[in-house]
């Protein structure tokens, strides 16, 4: 098969289109034949050479796919060869063929695109681990997701709007903002213009967000923790803004708030079934209904990976980035 390998750490041109061996599914794994990969930002981190697969997983990038069962390995069982799934990965999503743990696989929900099914699993993984298994968000609070107009972003504004919470989002420009309030924001806030502490109290009558889900880590954890309301619960799932910061603790104290810091891809398998378990049990008739889709920027040649890789660098793509195999 051919797969995009990384030779050596660097920038977009790192990324080679090459013949590589197939993969051979093992136990409690099937092999999907892939129709369609996502961009997420740990392949951008993987490609610098900062991110490197857990043990066991493929060095290939790609933290999801969609696609067709090709074979299926020992031990493994409710699955057939033909049947169009979606899954989250470890590593493999940017070839032609992945060998996927079968707790990690999902079916394609009804009324999505084979295609466009590639942009789900992470996404929906990410935001309902986060929001609502950990951070318990409920019917009439106020979440703040930082980048709404991201993959994550736009599928946490829908799955949000979907349980009756109140959304603000940050974004940096007002066709990104606007995007955002189609999907079902309330409150648009621009980080380049606006305060967001400021705003978001605003229009919270000084009370804040009950939960906030954040992509920048160390350069948004003091205003985060201004931002959250008594009782309030932020969930931090990345570092785009560095990764150390002075916490102030009784002002933590001061709101009887919580903080939780998760990634995804290097949980046990176990751990991945149940959070792929409990999207496939509360997410997917969302999807089905027309409630929650996907929302895909473009799609990219899987062997042009390096131009989608540019895309999401610049920022400039709202939802995510598929590379659609050849």
């Amino acid at each position: 098969m051919y797969a995009i390998t990384i030779p050596e750490p660097g920038g977009p041109e790192a990324l080679v289109w090459d013949e590589v061996p197939d993969p051979v599914p093992g136990e409690g794994e099937v092999l999907v034949e892939v129709v369609a990969g996502a961009v997420n930002r740990a392949d951008i981190l993987q490609r610098q050479g900062f991110y490197d697969p857990p043990p066991g997983a493929s060095r290939y990038p790609g933290l999801e796919c969609s696609g067709r069962i090709a074979a299926i390995g020992p031990g493994v069982s409710g699955w057939n060869i033909g049947d169009e799934v979606c899954a989250l990965l470890a590593g493999g999503g940017y070839a032609e063929k992945v060998a996927v743990p079968a707790g990690q696989l999902l079916p394609v929900p009804d009324g999505v695109d084979l295609r466009q099914a590639a942009a789900l699993p992470e996404v929906t993984s990410t935001v309902w681990s986060n929001v609502f298994m950990i951070a318990h968000l409920r019917p009439g609070e106020t979440l703040l997701v930082h980048g709404g107009s991201s993959g994550i972003g736009t599928m946490a504004i829908q799955l949000a709007k979907a349980v009756g919470a109140r959304i603000a989002v940050t974004a940096g420009t007002k066709e990104k903002l606007d995007q955002c309030a189609e999907l079902g924001a309330d409150i648009l806030i621009n980080y380049r213009e606006q305060d967001f502490v400021a705003e978001l109290k605003q229009a919270t009558a000084g009370a804040g967000a009950d939960v906030i889900l954040d992509n920048m880590g160390a350069k948004y954890l003091d205003r985060n923790v201004q931002a959250l309301a008594v009782n309030g619960r932020l969930a931090i799932i990345g570092m785009q803004g560095g990764a150390k910061a002075e916490l102030n603790i009784g002002a933590l104290l001061g709101k009887r708030a919580a903080i939780s810091a998760t990634s995804l891809r290097a949980r046990p398998l176990e751990e991945k079934a149940a959070i792929v378990a409990a999207v496939r049990e509360h997410v997917w008739p969302l999807v089905a209904a027309g409630r929650v889709r996907p929302v895909v920027d473009r799609e990219v040649p899987m062997n042009d990976a390096a131009a989608a890789h540019r895309v999401v660098e610049e920022s400039s793509h709202i939802g995510k980035v598929l590379l659609v195999a050849p």
